[in-house]
């Protein structure tokens, strides 16, 4: 029976994770994300999909993050009625991450009204923290490498990305056709999250392409955050580091643990997470151990190594502090959260430091920051930035351009076609060529809302 796929995000850009599959009358979805970054690419939120959500029979998630989640109260809100399936620690994790989203979309919507910046009158939330909730009935949770059949034709087994607790590998089987998705691949030789689990044949692939165009420096990301913080912190200066609440929070917490307990870093030095999302997150390391390399202590020691900042007045004092200090924040690209009121409090200040890990979507307020833009908008006002701006990518979740090779290495037959997604256009153009010229294996970069008919011969285009 033939299988279709239609890429309805993650093509051209790294977010927006939506993949629909049909084979016969069945119809699924593979991650339910946002978009995020350019404003183009945001409105698309805001679009009604190709297919109704009632029609829809099924989603599988690969893993939690926003943009391959956040659709996901929006898609309920609409119509969808089916179950949502994905590991237990995604599960964990999206009870956090989609009340905080739809919260979080509430408050923005609240702050534009009342303080008339918004071009819409009233300013609407793309859906609420309730709509989150009544997404959440819908959930499924299955275990690792274990079979399910999540409609009729086709049978589903989720295997370990590393990444982030609970991302999955997914791999798809009709009667006739595999296609498995890597989601975002983690690096193979991680501080604290297990290395992708080797996925030795598939029909097809879908495979991410963040890193497709790079390679993580070499230097020992705990150097580079030791040197960064004390540096600011001989200026009398403050380091702010905007970060995922999932993944990237837990492991600069567990590199400032180390740093401190090897005296490179002030053991009195403050350390505040401004984020009660990445508290909860960082309890699920406690739960899901088999997800991460870290022993009970070694776990213990990274979820006490911050201050945590609960409440809304804790956060608005520590902007009134002016000794050194660090203050790790969400979100990661600057985007939205509590972050957004330390750059307001801190970014004008040539003494301290605004410290990204990771990587920086386009059209994000952490990519124009690293792009060297003197002032930042935030909440309709622009803010002088005098901070110093650095990024430390090795601190990255994500599988460079090497490490997908070695990934991609452990194939003993080549699929017959491997999709790129999840890659800015350079990224995802280079990692084809990379594989193309290497490995030999066909690849093709998809385009948004493409369909492509999976056959045995090389796959076709319907539109």
């Amino acid at each position: 029976m033939t299988m279709t796929i239609k890429f309805l995000g993650a093509t051209g850009t790294v977010t927006g994770s939506k993949y629909l599959l049909q084979s016969g009358t069945t119809k699924i979805l593979l991650d339910c994300g946002l978009f995020q970054g350019y404003k183009q690419l945001r409105l698309r939120n805001w679009q009604a999909l190709p297919i109704a959500p009632a029609e829809l029979d099924a989603v599988v998630l690969t893993h939690a993050h926003l943009d391959h989640s956040g659709y996901l109260p929006l898609l309920v809100k609409n119509g969808f009625r089916g179950k949502i399936y994905c590991s237990g620690a995604t599960y964990e994790l999206c009870k956090i991450l989609l009340p905080d989203s739809g919260r979080l979309l509430e408050e923005e919507a609240g702050f534009a009204n009342r303080h008339g910046f918004s071009k819409h009158s009233p300013a609407l939330p793309l859906y609420s923290e309730a709509d989150a909730v009544r997404a959440l009935r819908h959930f499924s949770p299955v275990k690792f490498n274990t079979t399910f059949q999540p409609c009729e034709g086709l049978q589903v087994e989720l295997f370990r990305a590393g990444h982030i607790l609970g991302a999955a590998i997914v791999q798809i089987k009709s009667a006739d056709t595999t296609i498995t998705f890597s989601g975002d691949l983690g690096r193979l030789h991680d501080l604290i999250m297990q290395a992708p689990s080797k996925i030795e044949s598939s029909d097809y692939l879908v495979l991410e392409s963040t890193y497709g165009d790079r390679l993580h420096d070499a230097a020992d990301p705990a150097t580079l955050l030791g040197n960064t913080i004390r540096e600011t912190s001989s200026r009398g200066g403050v380091t702010i580091i905007p970060s995922f609440a999932v993944g990237r929070a837990q492991e600069i917490m567990y590199h400032l643990y180390l740093l401190k307990k090897s005296g490179a870093l002030p053991s009195a030095l403050p350390v505040y997470l401004n984020s009660p999302m990445a508290a909860d997150t960082t309890a699920l390391y406690r739960q899901y151990h088999e997800d991460h390399q870290l022993n009970t202590a070694q776990c213990e020691a990274m979820c006490h190594a911050a201050k945590i900042v609960n409440s809304v007045e804790e956060s608005i004092a520590l902007n009134r502090k002016r000794t050194p200090m660090v203050i790790i924040a969400a979100s990661g690209m600057a985007t939205g959260g509590r972050v957004l009121h330390h750059l307001k409090a801190f970014a004008s200040d040539a003494r301290n430091t605004i410290l990204f890990a990771g990587f920086q979507a386009g059209g994000t307020r952490g990519a124009a920051m690293i792009g060297g833009v003197e002032s930042i908008k935030i909440h309709g006002e622009y803010i002088p930035l005098r901070a110093k701006v650095s990024q430390i990518d090795n601190l990255s979740a994500h599988a460079d351009a090497s490490e997908i090779m070695t990934w991609l290495s452990y194939f003993k037959t080549p699929p017959k076609k491997t999709f790129i997604t999840h890659g800015e256009p350079n990224a995802a153009d280079a990692l084809r060529r990379r594989i193309t010229e290497n490995l030999h294996w066909e690849c093709y970069v998809p385009d948004y809302c493409e369909e492509i008919e999976l056959t045995e011969n090389m796959p076709s285009v319907i539109k």
